[in-house]
């Protein structure tokens, strides 16, 4: 039925389809996604090892298909009192117009990187597939996750990227085309207005790798998927096409956002956590960005706008919170993580057909 199946048979998932990991999502909407056949992905980022291994028992519970743990391989700024004072003082506004002390103490943003610690964890859960985004962590942990039976995967903006995580072992590339949702992935460059789109991008990295490529970015339904595959990639990746899923859990004022969304309203930005990611547009992001020169370097721009985002969102307003979207939200549906992955597969497999016999092709 597929027609790269490199993928689907090193992971042993019946479908090439991915949930994309975000933060927020947990270990239901994983679950839920490996259950009916695909990859479903849990974002560990912002997850202490405690929460890590509840996620994990709560996936394992439900399914014993394999899932993706999803981690960032950042190496983490060192702070600066002048970058600090500076974005304090450009949001001192927001804090007065919600009564709140610009000058309080607030706990650092929690994204830290992949490390020994976190490395130990990951060899004891055994995860089918470990993921990476901003690169890849050092060697010796890339070969103890090899070594427990873990397939590497990792996102690379450019083609340049892709064969660079190849050259370190990376098993599978995420070719992440600029129109997906969230963080750019991005870690040979920092030029974001040259980032290339799927399209573009799929074609390119398929051709300078020989490991399967998975496609991510503005992928919203079969037709999408159909069209990764056809551009060479062995896998689909989706991710804001989940949020719409009641296994998401988001907020409210989030999932009205995504329900309002069209194909224009998402921005790259960096003044929610100091790194480009590509959201709805709102309130903060138009003010002070979308890219802003002021922003603390990843993550620690989140730290001011922690205090803010709680407010707002304590009155039903997401003005102040990363509403973390891809450019195809107006083809989200509002149907189970089983149901939507079931769907999508047969979909595509449909898609595919039609157009074999639309071009008198042997299906």
């Amino acid at each position: 039925m597929w027609p790269d199946r490199r993928l689907t048979e090193l992971v042993g998932i019946e479908y090439p389809i991915i949930q994309a990991p975000m933060v927020g999502p947990k270990g239901a909407l994983a679950a839920s996604v490996s259950c009916a056949g695909g990859l479903g992905s849990l974002a560990c980022a912002v997850l202490t090892r405690e929460q890590v291994v509840t996620e994990v028992e709560e996936i394992r519970k439900r399914t014993d298909n394999p899932f993706n743990l999803n981690f960032f391989c950042h190496i983490p700024p060192s702070a600066d009192a002048r970058e600090d004072v500076a974005w304090r003082a450009r949001l001192r506004p927001y804090y007065e117009e919600f009564g709140l002390d610009p000058n309080a103490a607030v706990k650092a943003a929690n994204r830290a990187p992949f490390d020994a610690a976190m490395c130990d964890l990951v060899v004891e859960l055994r995860p089918r597939v470990t993921s990476f985004h901003f690169g890849l962590p050092e060697s010796k942990f890339v070969d103890r996750l090899k070594g427990a039976g873990c397939l590497i995967f990792s996102s690379a903006t450019t083609v340049a990227e892709a064969r660079w995580l190849e050259a370190r072992g990376a098993d599978a590339i995420i070719a992440q085309g600029a129109e997906a949702g969230g963080h750019r992935g991005m870690f040979l460059t920092d030029a974001v207005e040259s980032q290339v789109g799927t399209m573009a991008l799929v074609p390119q990295v398929a051709d300078a790798v020989s490991v399967p490529v998975i496609a991510a970015g503005g992928i919203g339904d079969a037709r999408g998927i159909v069209a990764a595959l056809a551009l060479g990639a062995a896998a689909a990746q989706l991710g804001t096409a989940y949020l719409f899923c009641p296994e998401a859990r988001i907020s409210v004022p989030y999932r009205d956002a995504l329900r309002s969304a069209r194909d224009e309203d998402t921005a790259l930005t960096n003044v929610f956590t100091g790194r480009p990611a590509r959201g709805l547009k709102n309130r903060v992001m138009q003010d002070v960005g979308p890219l802003s020169p002021i922003a603390p370097p990843f993550p620690l721009a989140a730290t001011a706008l922690q205090p803010l985002r709680t407010a707002a969102e304590a009155q039903g307003s997401g003005d102040f919170s990363p509403l973390w979207s891809g450019q195809a939200a107006s083809l989200g549906r509002e149907i189970g993580a089983m149901e939507l992955t079931t769907r999508l597969a047969i979909e595509a497999a449909d898609a595919a057909q039609d157009l074999a016999r639309r071009f008198g092709v042997a299906g």
